[in-house]
């Protein structure tokens, strides 16, 4: 069920913020936290983009900075509209994780942060697909969420954090295997991330799963 703080956090785009900026110390601050799924990634002018569930284009903004082919996708018209404002460099479309309205083979990257944990068990199993349909073969899916704490250390925040702002997907995704579903639909270890690189690699005392899988 969610809570009258999540509500809040998407209607006020400041309160917006400051959470995002108070989750993200976890990883040394938000302009790190916003690059964690990039990290080792070449992406070039002519690398095709998509930024999945982009938001208001936070990690969109970084993305224009070395592609100039980047569509950010949202389903939430008052989200692209804020994205259209702070990033207009990139194309934006209305339209669905689940169902995204382009054709196979089209993507040289697609990109997601801390948004698979709003999806039911079937849908995001549909997502997948749909990210594996649009990639170009060896494209990369790379994206960040959460993750059960290898810290017990961590369990306290994440859990308070989840309880003001999630729902009970977030919990969820938890005890979902990610690296099993993307393996079940194709994808493997990105070769293109770096020799030897683990397909799932975890941060703030693993709270956060940080994978690049490619197609």
């Amino acid at each position: 069920m969610a809570t009258i703080f999540r509500d809040w956090s998407y209607r006020y785009q400041w309160l917006y913020d400051a959470i995002a900026r108070l989750a993200a110390l976890s990883v040394g601050g938000v302009a790190q936290f916003r690059q964690l799924a990039l990290q080792g990634l070449t992406i070039c002018p002519e690398t095709k983009v998509l930024d999945l569930c982009c938001g208001s284009g936070q990690v969109t903004g970084l993305l224009v900075q070395y592609s100039q082919d980047v569509t950010g996708l949202d389903a939430s018209p008052l989200s692209l509209n804020r994205a259209r404002q702070n990033v207009p460099q990139a194309e934006y479309i209305e339209g669905f994780a689940e169902a995204i309205p382009f054709a196979d083979n089209q993507f040289d990257l697609v990109h997601t942060s801390v948004a698979l944990h709003e999806m039911e068990f079937n849908q995001l199993r549909q997502i997948l697909k749909e990210v594996y349909r649009v990639l170009k073969p060896g494209g990369v899916f790379a994206l960040v969420d959460f993750h059960t704490p290898t810290n017990p250390l961590f369990l306290p925040g994440i859990s308070l954090f989840l309880l003001l702002f999630e729902t009970e997907t977030a919990w969820q995704l938890l005890k979902t295997d990610l690296v099993e579903l993307l393996a079940e639909t194709g994808f493997k270890q990105c070769d293109a991330c770096g020799e030897g690189k683990p397909l799932r690699t975890l941060k703030a005392g693993g709270s956060l799963q940080v994978i690049q899988a490619e197609k």
